[in-house]
């Protein structure tokens, strides 16, 4: 497995639930495709959702990393989509609940103008090493 060290956030950092650099050293890198999602995983709809979508879709993340030897606490940088600004904090708070010990990926935080299906108002990709 890859060592994973995370540079110390400043406090508006952490406040926002990400690190500014994540270093890495050997694993294998993992690239997550972008992941969306209209039902949680018990097939409830959850269109038009944020925090719901953000939670479902780490779930789904952890699965797929699962399967390639590896756990969220791998994820060293995310992609977020977004289609309103105004759920930026509400993501930012999930997030935040996801990863509770702190060690935070990198992250950007992107407000598009759609996404492929209507309800769906996040997309999160990202990078693991394992």
């Amino acid at each position: 497995m890859g060592k994973i060290d995370y540079l110390e956030g400043s406090e508006h950092q952490k406040s926002r639930a990400f690190s500014p650099a994540v270093i890495t050293e050997g694993g294998k890198t993992v690239w997550l495709a972008g992941q969306t999602t209209l039902v949680d995983e018990e097939g409830a709809s959850i269109a038009g959702d944020c925090s719901a979508q953000a939670r479902t879709i780490f779930a789904l993340m952890e699965k797929t990393l699962r399967r390639c030897g590896g756990t969220l606490a791998n994820l060293v940088t995310m992609t977020v989509f977004i289609n309103d600004p105004r759920y930026g904090d509400e993501f930012v708070k999930v997030r935040g609940q996801t990863f509770k010990d702190g060690r935070f990926p990198a992250s950007a935080l992107i407000t598009v103008s759609g996404f492929s299906r209507p309800g769906i108002v996040i997309e999160i990709q990202g990078v693991a090493v394992v």
